[in-house]
């Protein structure tokens, strides 16, 4: 007699040897005629310039994260607005707290700069040097041998 974990645990290593079994035979069975144009990165339409191993700017990976934040939250809405008649007031105030709380997240991200697409300049400090020496006062202070 299996244990439930025993029957998930066997029910998990068929799902995987059925996963490994159909890239296997995918792998197998794929055409194999490779041509540059197959083999050259797709770009949406546009001919690719320069190598496909290039750097991204790390905005894109930060703005990303951003809208995946806010919107994983913003699938919380959905069921609430099913059933916020039969909440009530708690309900109601439960989402306004919720909603509270994602609009500070999204004025800090705002006031950080995290949603600009282009950075500003960079403000670059300037130093101060003294005034320079008058020249005729440093030939009278310095000595003549």
């Amino acid at each position: 007699m299996l244990t439930e974990f025993g029957k998930i645990l066997i029910f998990l290593i068929i799902g995987a040897l059925f996963v490994v079994a159909g890239l296997f035979a995918a792998w197998l069975l794929r055409p194999r005629r490779p041509y540059p144009g197959k083999l050259a990165p797709y770009e949406c339409g546009e001919e690719p310039i320069g190598d496909a191993w290039v750097r991204f700017n790390v905005r894109f990976y930060v703005v990303a994260l951003i809208f995946l934040i806010f919107d994983v939250e913003v699938v919380f809405l959905f069921p609430w607005a099913l059933v916020y008649r039969e909440l009530g007031l708690f309900g109601f105030l439960e989402m306004a707290v919720f909603l509270a709380i994602l609009l500070v997240g999204l004025a800090y991200v705002w006031v950080k700069g995290d949603l600009d697409w282009d950075k500003p300049r960079p403000q670059i400090p300037r130093i101060e040097r003294p005034p320079e020496p008058n020249p005729e006062k440093v030939l009278k202070e310095t000595p003549v041998s």
